[in-house]
């Protein structure tokens, strides 16, 4: 599943695309985006697409019904337009149109009230959620549509992500054209930089071992709060969107006893947090100690942020419910655009209206 949905990414990403992919494919081609040049040292990741010509093939097989009709009769017989791959075109289109922009869409919340910080971090978190939101809707599809939704949708996800990590790692690499929208949720540092050589591979699978661990732990979480109620869903949100700030106590001005810094640390173990080497550390030193992730428990001079975070968690977990309820109403010959419903009639509302 993930070489096809690669495969038809690097279909649509070509300079000259072919007349079966065309004749395969309903979805509109990308728009060229513009390029935004700075002297800074840290550039929002934004990157541009070449313009999309149409080869002489395509130009003399569109001009003959005839031959239309036998290329499309050939694409049948390669597999086009499959049950497997209208899934993967339609959840490329619900990734892109549906799940990149919401962290765009809605920064002034999730960096001003949740207060995470413009990284590469935070947009993952919050795409994950709009991802997960998606999935909970298409487990609802009758088989084998919903499993190959699904899987499209994740493959799209991580072959994203992961095309984000390098540019992350190596931002200053020539890369080919990208594969989803751009975005100003975060910056890149040093981007201006020569570049030294591709991404080290074990930076990028460690990352992207952490980053699914993420994932797996977070839909987990909202699947048990969906079953428990919002009490559990509103932990999961603290835990995940607000960094768990508080889980030790509030440190005061008047406090004396307590460290100003202070970060959550995850004991359940796993790629992100060793508990081996916790144990050998001590618990105190790693909370006091900087991860450079911008995620810590306010100082004492902020501890008056705390009292917004009640009603914070009650809009977080209201948007989820409210979206989840939207999208079961939705039939599901619209949701796999049947019809030729356009995607953005499925696009998400707004955390706080």
């Amino acid at each position: 599943m993930v070489a096809r949905a690669i495969l038809a990414r690097r279909l649509r990403q070509s300079g000259v695309q072919t007349l079966l992919y065309r004749a395969a494919s309903t979805a509109q081609s990308p728009k060229k985006l513009p390029e935004k040049s700075s002297s800074t040292s840290s550039t929002p990741y934004k990157l541009s697409r070449p313009p999309q010509q149409r080869s002489w093939l395509t130009e003399k097989v569109r001009a003959s019904p005839t031959a239309k009709k036998f290329f499309l009769g050939l694409a049948v017989l390669l597999g086009y337009n499959s049950t497997k791959q209208v899934a993967a075109r339609r959840s490329l289109a619900m990734y892109e149109k549906l799940c990149v922009v919401k962290a765009d869409q809605e920064r002034e919340f999730w960096q001003q009230q949740c207060r995470l910080p413009p990284t590469f971090q935070s947009w993952f978190t919050i795409t994950n959620l709009h991802v997960w939101l998606l999935t909970v809707r298409l487990r609802n599809l009758p088989e084998p549509h919903g499993k190959y939704y699904i899987q499209a949708l994740l493959d799209h996800f991580f072959i994203d992500v992961e095309e984000r990590v390098r540019a992350v790692l190596q931002p200053s690499t020539r890369r080919t054209v990208p594969s989803t929208s751009t975005t100003e949720f975060y910056t890149i540092s040093h981007s201006d930089k020569q570049p030294r050589g591709n991404a080290p591979e074990r930076l990028v699978t460690r990352q992207m071992k952490i980053l699914k661990e993420q994932w797996a732990g977070m839909g987990m979480a909202f699947d048990l709060g969906l079953v428990r109620g919002d009490a559990e869903m509103a932990s999961a949100v603290w835990r995940n969107f607000l960094g768990a700030r508080g889980a030790r106590g509030i440190v005061y001005p008047s406090s004396t006893n307590k460290p100003a810094f202070r970060r959550s640390v995850n004991l359940v173990g796993g790629e992100i947090e060793k508990v081996a080497v916790l144990d050998k550390k001590g618990l105190e030193v790693e909370e006091a100690r900087d991860d450079g992730s911008g995620v810590y428990d306010f100082l004492p001079d902020e501890a008056g942020l705390y009292v917004q975070y009640p009603e914070t968690m009650a809009d977080i977990v209201r948007y989820m419910r409210k979206e989840l309820v939207r999208l079961e109403g939705i039939p599901d010959a619209q949701i796999q655009g049947k019809n030729g419903e356009p995607v953005l009639e499925m696009q998400f509302g707004r955390i706080r209206e």
